[in-house]
């Protein structure tokens, strides 16, 4: 996963904002960038499932809005196995599903990628469909998951999607499926990070796994986190780990050692972006 090390930016003097769990607000990642040398996108373009609004999303807008709101309902439950059964039929209804899905994101994809400003670098969230990114690669818009980038002369590295818990496989659902992976497949490309020099900030869509990072308190449970970036936190004690995924966390920030680890919050619900200065 790892494709090797770039250096672009100038040396000091640096403004990037971050943000994460855009989730179709094209409008406001338009305006993220306003200010700063680079913006850095975490994860999360696609709009899915809307949870305020079960008319909204993908779901609401293809399967309709009473679909919408029982897969919300289920997923909240953590009732895994009777969503997989329940959005799999679902799906089984739709002439053609597949095709009216890649439809679908491609329209989010069109607004989405086509907002972000200046220098971006981005990296795929779970609800991401990440086989359809290399269609809007350009400059200025850098697709950078299981890279290390040098930026402003920090080395920033980055790991996409989420792992699934140890010793689950993923299985599909239907036409969509999430973008995670087994829990080793994902260790292995965060260790895959160049590391011959430490990492300044990691850049993940999911935390570190640290109890108070992953809760969620609307939920009521732990979301995906990754032992593995916890490791690389305590490897190179980097300045920063940033991170979105977990929409209402329990603790926003959690420091370790020097490490300042950062939930950049949810875009589409603050529309503001995290601020990284140095």
């Amino acid at each position: 996963m790892n494709r090797g090390s770039r250096r672009v930016g100038r040396l000091g003097g640096m403004r990037v904002h971050v943000v994460s769990d855009v989730h179709g607000a094209a409008d406001a990642l338009a305006r993220a960038g306003e200010g700063a040398d680079a913006l850095i996108v975490l994860g999360d373009l696609v709009d899915y499932v809307d949870y305020r609004d079960p008319t909204g999303g993908i779901l609401g807008r293809v399967l309709g809005a009473q679909v919408s709101s029982e897969f919300a309902r289920l997923r909240t439950a953590g009732a895994r196995e009777e969503l997989i059964a329940y959005i799999r039929d679902a799906w089984a209804r739709v002439p053609d599903a597949p095709a009216v899905v890649r439809e679908a994101v491609r329209e989010q994809y069109d607004r989405v990628f086509g907002a972000v400003t200046a220098p971006t670098y981005a990296i795929p969230g779970n609800v991401d469909v990440p086989l359809l990114w290399p269609e809007y690669a350009r400059p200025g818009l850098e697709l950078v998951d299981g890279e290390v980038v040098t930026i402003g002369g920090l080395r920033f590295g980055f790991v996409g999607g989420a792992p699934l818990p140890p010793g689950v496989t993923p299985r599909p659902g239907g036409p969509w499926t999430p973008h995670v992976v087994p829990a080793e497949q994902f260790a292995a490309a965060v260790h895959g990070l160049d590391g011959t020099e430490p990492l300044d900030v990691l850049c993940s869509h999911v935390p570190p796994a640290v109890p108070e990072l992953a809760f969620d308190v609307v939920t009521r449970r732990a979301e995906a986190a990754s032992r593995a970036l916890l490791d690389v936190v305590r490897r190179d004690r980097p300045r920063a780990a940033l991170f979105g995924h977990v929409h209402q966390p329990l603790a926003p920030r959690v420091r370790i050692g020097r490490t300042e680890c950062v939930n950049v919050g949810h875009f589409r619900s603050s529309a503001t972006p995290y601020v990284l200065r140095w």
